[in-house]
């Protein structure tokens, strides 16, 4: 994240790829361990669903978008359910512009816990918006993951999960399966519109492109000579690094030194 009148690259092998800082975002994935957030991602990212569990300490993703000849970055932070540093959580929430908050169906305490992750991600999106005066939206989807086991096994019901969202127009409610693929698509594309993004970043509704096209990827031309009666597609990066704490840090300052507050008021960064 940068200033807006920067540019941000994406270099991945022999090609580069430069995006407006405003057409750039970030999506946190958050919940407990054992949830389904990577198969989440994963669905999101190449369609696929990984049946062996590997927990997460932290996985970074970066997709990239041509729409209609406009360029779009997503960035991706799939974190860990053990929050064994909760600075990092608190910097991951103040860095991110869209969330998704992960429970199982089958697990009340994973429920439990994003109803503290949504009630943490309120007061401290509040106090940064506070300080910079900011009045955009948070856009979130509550996820209830693993609807395709029985019902006997269930241990939250729809209704509590309608409620968390019932208050709020940026805030939507979703019973998914990763594994059979169920409403995961339709989750995607809700969440960016309510982020007032093209929702032609929905997985389905863009033409996958590989890398090899990467010196191409952002000419106008691409959409004539290569993909016929498309014109949204999107490409995975795959030499992506997260960026440094210390650049998260100096982006969140950034912000709030931008709107003229003074610096002994900065206790809402992380703590």
């Amino acid at each position: 994240f940068q200033d807006q009148a920067m540019m941000k690259t994406m270099s991945g092998g022999n090609c580069t790829l430069n995006v407006p800082a405003k057409n750039s975002y970030r999506m946190v994935v958050l919940g407990a361990s054992r949830v389904g957030k990577s198969s989440i991602v994963s669905r999101f990212l190449n369609g696929r669903f990984e049946d062996q569990y590997t927990p997460t300490i932290e996985d970074f993703h970066r997709k990239v978008y041509n729409i209609r000849g406009d360029m779009y970055q997503l960035d991706i932070l799939d974190t860990s359910g053990n929050h064994p540093f909760p600075a990092m959580r608190r910097l991951s929430i103040l860095t991110g512009d869209v969330f998704i908050l992960v429970f199982s169906l089958d697990n009340r305490e994973s429920f439990d816990e994003v109803k503290r992750l949504q009630k943490q991600i309120l007061e401290v999106k509040s106090c940064l918006k506070n300080k910079t005066k900011e009045s955009a939206d948070l856009p979130m989807v509550i996820c209830g993951n693993k609807n395709d086991h029985s019902e006997i096994f269930r241990k939250v019901r729809s209704d509590e999960g309608e409620d968390l969202v019932s208050s709020d127009e940026n805030c939507a409610y979703f019973e998914v399966s990763a594994k059979k693929n169920t409403n995961v698509d339709e989750m995607f594309y809700v969440l960016f519109s309510m982020a007032k993004l093209p929702h032609e970043m929905s997985p389905a509704l863009h033409r996958k492109i590989s890398i090899q096209y990467g010196d191409t990827f952002q000419q106008k031309s691409f959409r004539m000579r290569r993909v016929k009666d498309m014109d949204a597609y999107g490409m995975i990066s795959p030499f992506a690094r997260r960026p440094s704490v210390n650049s998260d840090l100096k982006y969140i300052k950034s912000k709030v030194l931008r709107e003229g507050q003074s610096r002994e008021r900065e206790k809402c960064t992380i703590q």
